[in-house]
């Protein structure tokens, strides 16, 4: 069992809930999607294969609380829920990143998923799994990545599906939405969700990579 991997590395969460807790991250390469405000397309570059047990250790050997397997999409790999397992059972607390195409419930009942729901501005809204938000366990998070109005509005009728259960970021596209402008709107409708500003990119240069 072997994993596209394309980069492990050390960081401060950016995004979630967890935004702020240093995390060891494991991005593999490969998506399944192709949003139109992607940050990550590098990650189609380059794969190197780990297994498991190599994957693992390398996380683990951080010293950190906190991982997260992300991607391109990290659900693509079969042998990822066995990754997120085993690092639960080392004692990690564990996120997964993903772009909510994918049946989230492969994972580990004690993985946290992160997941994406698709607004229309990233051109990729056809390829949602709604099935989804019915899978999302208590500790599960919903995001939804804006460029516009028209994406707040879709994303505001997605999260008041699940704000009673589990927790939403809103995150608005660097150069296509300004935060305040989405502050304003979350506001005036009183939306139980985070601002989220993905607060690696506030720490260091937006294009730097292993971040």
């Amino acid at each position: 069992m072997t994993l596209p991997v394309h980069e492990i590395f050390a960081s401060i969460q950016g995004e979630s809930s967890f935004a702020g807790l240093p995390c060891a991250f494991l991005r593999l390469s490969g998506c399944n999607l192709a949003c139109s405000w992607c940050d990550t397309t590098y990650a189609a570059e380059r794969a190197t294969s780990y297994s498991v047990d190599a994957a693992v250790a390398a996380l683990v050997a951080y010293g950190l609380p906190l991982a997260e397997l992300t991607g391109g999409e990290p659900l693509l790999a079969p042998e990822l829920p066995i990754v997120a397992a085993r690092l639960i059972e080392a004692g990690l607390t564990v996120l997964v990143e993903t772009n909510g195409s994918l049946d989230i419930s492969v994972l580990p009942e004690r993985a946290i998923a992160v997941m994406d729901v698709k607004c229309p501005g990233s051109g990729m809204e056809s390829h949602n799994d709604y099935a989804n938000l019915d899978r999302l366990r208590p500790r599960d998070e919903v995001k939804c990545v804006l460029t516009d109005r028209t994406d707040y509005l879709f994303a505001l009728d997605v999260a008041r599906r699940v704000w009673d259960r589990n927790a939403v970021s809103f995150s608005p596209v660097p150069g296509r939405l300004d935060p305040a402008e989405l502050a304003g709107w979350m506001l005036a409708d009183r939306v139980r969700a985070r601002l989220n500003l993905q607060l690696h990119k506030l720490i260091w240069p937006p294009e730097m990579r292993g971040v």
